[in-house]
């Protein structure tokens, strides 16, 4: 359920309506669909990787084993920085949506509150933060169910007005491509961050019950969830509200008026539409912070531990609740959002340095299963004894590099194009964070690429045992 709702956001009920206005219809399923695809081999790959040895690191820990130390210590804290960067944008976030109910209220009152909330959530035990993620993901899913519904038997004419055309809406203008490859790419970028969370996964591998029949079955679904909430969302509200509206420009939480989702139960004459989506988007946006509170302390406290980080981050409580981590990220976050509410430069140049992380951790997931894999028979061991093992290996994490590569040179190709170097530097500036990261811890303790017969396969259970 948390790598369902992982996935599920405002990505989905907001940013869905922008991707169609600047590519169509077609060029927003094929965004979609491809990046859904790569996701599907990312997932795969971590499986493989998180039901042989599930800690969680993951896959800092992975890249650290299986690549170089120096590439698992800069994925480690490009994550911590990534998530507890968001974790300051949803609570920001949180504000703008409440304010469509309260608009007198100061907005930074319902942020700290959140914020305080999240932190209580997760500071009570690992179990309080799986039950309060499984019911905010449910609320999605059925959203979602009920969205697609609707929007069919609109479509077919059942609901409604009537004033839906079959498919017309799909062939009008220069649909179903609206605007060419160029903006096919830059939805490309959209779609990616939609899907980020999904890696989540391999996060809480180390804190399930019997992670080898759980992260099969959760990766099994991610391909399927992917095709039916994404693809089918985006053909059914493309289906119903051209491109050319204006109405589909919307893409952050403030637009919930405008939300395609709002739209779509509006054209049906639900009273209160805009009222009901936008609680369901405070759900999701508050799901969001409490994946991002628990997966950027779990990676700090599992780099406190390999010495990537001091080695207080290790400590837990008697709850097995790491405490420190969970301080200097709730710390982080709360500073950032300060920033937020002092100006808006220092907190926009913060957001756009998390924004590629994401998808820089996914390269690391494809890059370590890659060499995991090619340890793993270089050493003597047969496929059979992994518990999961990736399909199509190594189509997989070759296209999932290809595709991630591409969708980060995409980030921003008009100042590509353009050369504005103070643009790029903001776009790309998460590159740059992990290079100086990479570069430094390789520097500092000469580290190299471990050679295939030399990488350490032992499982966790193995090292403590001996």
């Amino acid at each position: 359920m948390i790598a369902l709702g992982g996935s599920i956001g405002t990505g989905l009920f907001v940013a869905s309506g922008s991707a169609i206005s600047k590519a169509g219809p077609g060029g927003a399923i094929l965004a979609y669909a491809a990046i859904g695809i790569m996701v599907y081999f990312l997932m795969t790959s971590l499986g493989e990787m998180a039901t042989f040895m599930p800690v969680s690191g993951s896959f800092a820990e992975y890249a650290t084993r299986f690549v170089d130390p120096a590439v698992g210590f800069a994925l480690g804290w490009n994550y911590w920085f990534n998530w507890a960067i968001t974790l300051a944008v949803d609570v920001s976030t949180t504000a703008i949506v409440m304010q469509f109910w309260f608009p007198h209220v100061p907005g930074w009152l319902f942020s700290l509150g959140f914020l305080l909330i999240i932190f209580l959530i997760n500071i009570i035990s690992v179990r309080s933060f799986g039950e309060t993620e499984y019911w905010l993901s449910m609320v999605k899913v059925i959203t979602v169910l009920v969205f697609l519904a609707v929007g069919i038997l609109t479509i077919v004419g059942i609901l409604g007005d009537g004033r839906v055309d079959g498919l017309r809406n799909y062939t009008m203008g220069d649909a179903p491509f609206h605007g060419g490859w160029t903006s096919a790419l830059s939805v490309f970028v959209v779609a990616g961050f939609s899907f980020q969370g999904t890696e989540l996964i391999g996060i809480t591998a180390g804190e399930s019950a019997t992670p080898e029949k759980s992260i099969p079955k959760a990766i099994k679904q991610v391909f399927w969830r992917i095709l039916l909430f994404y693809i089918l969302a985006i053909a059914v509200i493309a289906a119903i509200i051209p491109y050319t509206s204006p109405n589909l420009l919307g893409s952050s939480a403030s637009d919930v008026a405008i939300s395609p989702f709002t739209l779509v139960f509006k054209r049906i004459g639900l009273a209160g539409a805009a009222s009901v989506m936008n609680a369901v988007i405070l759900t999701s946006v508050v799901s969001s912070a409490n994946s991002g509170m628990y997966a950027s302390t779990r990676m700090l406290w599992a780099m406190g531990g390999t010495k990537f980080a001091p080695r207080i981050f290790s400590k837990t409580n008697n709850r097995g609740v790491p405490l420190p981590a969970l301080l200097l990220t709730t710390a982080v976050g709360t500073l950032t959002f300060l920033t937020s509410i002092m100006g808006p430069g220092v907190y926009q140049l913060l957001v756009a340095a998390s924004g590629l992380t994401g998808l820089i951790a996914w390269l690391g997931i494809a890059i370590s299963h890659y060499r995991f894999r090619r340890a793993f028979i270089a050493q003597g061991h047969a496929l059979s004894e992994l518990k999961y093992h990736a399909k199509w290996f190594p189509l997989g994490p070759i296209l999932a590099c290809v595709m991630g590569i591409a969708v980060i040179l995409g980030q921003d190709l008009a100042s590509v194009q353009r050369f504005d170097w103070s643009k790029l530097l903001v776009s790309y500036m998460s590159i740059l964070l992990f290079l100086v990261l990479y570069i430094w811890y390789k520097v500092r303790h000469k580290t190299h690429v471990i050679p295939l017969k030399d990488v350490d396969l032992r499982t966790h259970h193995e090292i403590h045992h001996e």
